[in-house]
């Protein structure tokens, strides 16, 4: 079946000899209505078994599937009266970044995410989805943009990085995802971050300083691509499964971590089976976060992103640890200092009684 996952093969098998058997039914006139029941009563028990139970490299592969919905799918499905804006004013109009005007339940937003292609065309054009400079610099000029005239800002992220080639480096790459960090922790607006496929490296997080950060159920979140990764540590991006294993990149692991607000749940089988449906949990879950953080002052609304990246990582239990450990040691050392002053004091009162018993043969002598 085209597009079909490695781990999918035997449900989709399963699938086909359904089709088989309703086809051969029809052709021949025999009534096959017992199997047929008894195989999609069985399909759909392995199908639930097979996505309530994804690993990391599964959903890893369901991120990057090629018919999941891309930002301009979610754009069209969410949004009202989207307006595209093209442009860095710098250098050129970077196609793996879109983004402009449009509502959200008649609010006046800015919504701008990371576009990957359909096809080999678009994908090639689009630099499948990897941002060069210009992209990150029309992404925040948008989002300044936004700030300017008080517009919450949305965006939606999915990237496996930032282009990685020598044309890249040379406009500035690494300066252009600094100052999208560094200006997005300053903005006064609500800033709302969805990863919808893939959220690799500074390219991801170029557009993921946010109030809010939300993922999809099957969605992975990393600062380096479980390639990436795999190339550094075994000198082998094929092994980019086993990687994924050990990075705890799911929506599951990092909100446990306290990195993203929430999981935006996905039909099963992946966004690509009902993006209709997948379109709308988006927007349910944008907008109930988007009504919470539009009764914040500017102030509020700085602090609060302040105190969420703040508050990332485990460092307060390494501290309690240590603590535990220095509190046990000082109750060892409390008890040794304790045997000491009594060890010194029965000295001190034997060396007295000494000095008592030597006083008393000097009296007596004399």
């Amino acid at each position: 079946m085209a597009n079909e996952l490695p781990f999918e093969k035997p449900l989709n098998d399963l699938r086909q000899k359904i089709v088989e058997l309703k086809s051969l039914s029809e052709d021949k006139g025999i009534d096959f209505t017992e199997e047929i029941m008894r195989l999609e009563e069985r399909c759909k028990q392995l199908e639930h078994e097979l996505y309530s139970e994804l690993t990391p490299a599964q959903k890893m592969h369901m991120a990057r599937h090629q018919q999941r919905p891309t930002t301009l799918d979610f754009i069209h499905a969410i949004f009202e009266d989207f307006i595209e804006l093209h442009g860095d004013r710098l250098f050129a109009d970077d196609l793996a970044i879109v983004g402009g005007l449009a509502k959200l339940n008649g609010v006046p937003v800015t919504v701008i995410g990371h576009q990957r292609g359909k096809d080999t065309r678009d994908n090639i054009a689009r630099f499948f989805g990897s941002p060069h400079p210009e992209g990150f610099r029309k992404a925040l000029r948008l989002m300044t943009q936004a700030n300017k005239f008080n517009r919450p800002i949305i965006t939606l992220i999915d990237t496996k990085g930032a282009y990685p080639g020598n044309t890249a480096e040379e406009r500035g790459q690494s300066d252009a995802i600094a100052r999208n960090l560094r200006e997005m922790a300053g903005f006064t607006v609500p800033i709302i971050c969805i990863v919808i496929g893939e959220g690799g490296s500074g390219g991801a997080l170029a557009l993921g300083v946010g109030n809010r950060v939300l993922m999809l159920e099957n969605a992975i979140y990393s600062v380096i691509s479980p390639n990436g990764a795999a190339s550094i540590l075994w000198k082998d991006a094929s092994k980019a499964d086993i990687a994924a294993e050990a990075m705890k990149i799911t929506a599951k692991d990092l909100v446990e971590f306290g990195i993203i607000e929430e999981i935006i749940a996905e039909p099963e089988g992946g966004a690509h089976r009902d993006v209709a449906y997948q379109a709308d949990q988006v927007k349910q879950v944008a907008w109930r976060h988007l009504q919470q953080l539009l009764t914040m002052t500017a102030d509020e609304l700085v602090e609060d992103r302040y105190e969420k990246f703040r508050k990332i990582g485990y460092y307060q239990e390494a501290v309690q640890e240590l603590t535990e450990v220095a509190s046990d040691k000082n109750e060892v050392l409390s008890e040794e200092v304790e045997q000491i002053v009594e060890v010194e004091a029965e000295n001190e009162t034997s060396q007295k009684i000494e000095n008592i018993d030597d006083k008393a043969k000097v009296t007596t002598e004399l």
